[in-house]
């Protein structure tokens, strides 16, 4: 099934609610792809010096979704283990990794039951619909549907680096990556022409070369 296919008119011209949604499931979606096929000790692998990791980021945007679509507008969501430990309670909490007693699947299972809580109150609700921010703000579903689909899609791309790091593996959805793959020598030549080594004449006469008339 087609990328388009799959999400229909609501991806393109939809009404503002639909709109906003439906990109912040295909967003949700990337996520989750980015991690699926790798084993326990990858998907906890730290990847940056500040140790962010796959499944970390899909356990943060569980407690967003939660967050900002259910408890600011008074809806229910499923209660999530971590809130009750006491690394919580002094400020250490382990929203951004998983636990030795948890599970990668657990967690992931965790994030579609969060998003689906959320689902149901975007559905129910009016874009002007408004609720409280953590923070103590007074804000419309509108804008939390802007930012969380503005930080989900950002993570999504934090989450395609660190999938190219661990594997090679890499691409903006699962029916186009948009990657080429197999040909090493266009490869091994486009990383020579992006680190400067190959000047502009010669790359032109290579991908014409490449793809002749």
């Amino acid at each position: 099934m087609s990328f388009l296919s799959l999400y229909g008119p609501d991806l393109t011209t939809g009404d503002e609610k639909s709109l906003l949604h439906t990109h912040l499931k295909v967003s949700r979606d990337l996520l989750i792809w980015k991690i699926e096929g790798l084993s326990e000790a990858d998907r906890r692998r730290p990847m940056t010096p500040t140790g962010n990791n796959l499944i970390g980021i899909v356990k943060h945007l569980t407690g967003v979704e939660g967050a900002y679509f259910c408890d600011a507008f008074g809806r229910e969501r499923p209660s999530l283990g971590w809130e009750s430990d006491p690394d919580m309670a002094v400020g250490e909490p382990s929203d951004m990794y998983a636990t030795p007693e948890e599970t990668s699947e657990e967690l992931i299972a965790a994030y579609r039951a969060a998003t689906a809580a959320a689902d149901r109150s975007i559905e129910d609700l009016d874009l002007d619909a408004t609720g409280r921010h953590h923070l103590g703000i007074t804000v419309s579903l509108r804008w939390m549907l802007l930012v969380v689909l503005l930080d989900t899609a950002r993570h999504a791309g934090h989450a395609d680096i660190m999938r190219e790091l661990i594997d090679g593996q890499a691409g903006f959805q699962r029916d186009w990556p948009g990657v080429p793959d197999g040909d090493d020598e266009h490869h091994a030549k486009y990383l020579a022409r992006v680190r400067g080594e190959i000047e502009t004449p010669e790359w032109f006469d290579y991908i014409r070369s490449r793809h002749p008339e």
